[in-house]
């Protein structure tokens, strides 16, 4: 499985987000500029997360996003499926030997559960094991 600029710069959008959870909302212009990236291109990626209910847009001069849960109940793997789409690493895995198609299973397995059991709120919150924090950096 590869996760793409817009699994990436999607999870950028919502750890923004789940920093600033609880402070009114922020900008895609704000959130491009704080992280270097196109807002032209973050616009393309917020309206699938909202549609999926994850952020809803605030109009006004003082509008953008945020959050419509808390931080602590939106996982990585809610992001990734709806930017990404199903969580698959090997595609006709039933064409597979058995022994084959179980390795596959449960390397897919493994990365679903850190997907699901990773949640913004962790990644907005991360710090290294010197209690620095470097923004976020999950493994998978």
């Amino acid at each position: 499985m590869k996760i793409s600029t817009k699994g990436r710069y999607g999870m950028t959008i919502m750890i923004e987000l789940a920093k600033n959870f609880g402070e009114g909302p922020i900008s895609l212009k704000a959130i491009a500029q704080n992280n270097n990236l196109s807002e032209h291109y973050l616009e393309q990626l917020v309206s699938p997360l909202r549609n999926a209910g994850l952020v809803r847009s605030i109009r006004g001069a003082y509008g953008g996003y945020v959050l419509t849960r808390e931080p602590s109940e939106i996982s990585a793997g809610d992001i990734i499926r709806v930017l990404e789409g199903p969580i698959t690493l090997v595609e006709g895995i039933q064409d597979e030997e058995p022994a084959k198609r179980e390795l596959w299973i449960r390397i897919g397995d493994a990365i679903k559960n850190v997907l699901d059991n990773t949640t913004i709120e962790d990644l907005a919150t991360h710090t290294d094991d010197r209690g620095v924090s470097d923004g976020y950096m999950y493994y998978i």
